[in-house]
């Protein structure tokens, strides 16, 4: 499905970022995992390499634009060209409503889950212009189109994830640049237990993780697996007229 495709996928060392990268290897692609976390990285990258596929690990804060501008030098001085991006690094937050909120981490979530995705596009962007095309998945979040009680950092950079995703989408569809965004709902992945611990509430993890699942209209949370699924779809060439789309992938989470 990607055979001889090169991607960069942010966030790579586990989560979503780690299934994503799986995935993209499974099918032929050779990816460069970019995480601030190189241990995590390098292990998903041993994966990789004993199932026979290729890829190199590179260490990146995408908050920083030298940064996301360093990554894509990787992929094009190393493999050639640049022909997927997957924009998926991304951070939690405190829990506090918005007249309590702690400016210094509202300016923390903003730069790595909004910025962070502003920057990969920066410059991303011209190096598939430079191969004459390509597909970029940001990762959004069902905290995309619906407010998220005490994560007003985190629901608004999702909120501009969406939007940055149908304006860019909207720049460069002519020019063979396809752009998606995608929207979990809460997928067990490291990032999620990481939200259960900081629960204030008095509740245990895995009572809240019981009452998450119960959001669901599917009555579970979701899978990395699934959603890298989605991310594989939108990359490849089977979804060659979809662009400046938001899907999200949340067990009927939005239904209700």
């Amino acid at each position: 499905m990607l055979d001889g495709k090169i991607a960069i996928v942010t966030g790579a060392g586990s989560g979503l970022g780690e299934a994503i990268s799986l995935a993209f290897a499974k099918n032929g692609a050779t990816v460069v995992l970019a995480d601030v976390d190189t241990d995590g990285a390098g292990r998903v990258l041993r994966q990789i390499q004993e199932r026979g596929g290729s890829g190199r690990v590179a260490k990146t804060d995408v908050s920083k634009p030298d940064a996301a501008k360093a990554l894509v030098d990787i992929a094009v001085t190393q493999f050639g060209r640049l022909d997927i991006a997957v924009n998926n690094a991304g951070i939690g937050g405190p829990t506090a409503p918005v007249g309590e909120y702690p400016i210094d981490q509202w300016d923390r979530i903003i730069a790595t889950n909004l910025s962070g995705i502003f920057y990969g596009m920066h410059f991303q962007i011209p190096a598939m212009l430079a191969a004459g095309g390509g597909a970029i998945v940001n990762m959004a979040s069902i905290a995309g189109t619906v407010g998220l009680a005490h994560a007003s950092g985190y629901s608004a950079a999702k909120h501009g994830v969406v939007g940055l995703t149908k304006t860019a989408a909207v720049e460069y569809g002519a020019h063979g640049i396809r752009v998606n965004a995608v929207g979990p709902g809460f997928i067990k992945t490291p990032l999620l237990g990481k939200r259960a611990v900081m629960d204030t509430s008095g509740a245990t993890a895995d009572s809240e993780m019981q009452a998450l699942a119960a959001l669901h209209p599917m009555n579970r949370l979701g899978e990395a697996h699934e959603v890298a699924e989605l991310v594989l779809f939108l990359a490849s060439e089977r979804a060659s007229f979809i662009t400046g789309a938001y899907y999200n992938i949340d067990g009927g989470y939005l239904a209700r």
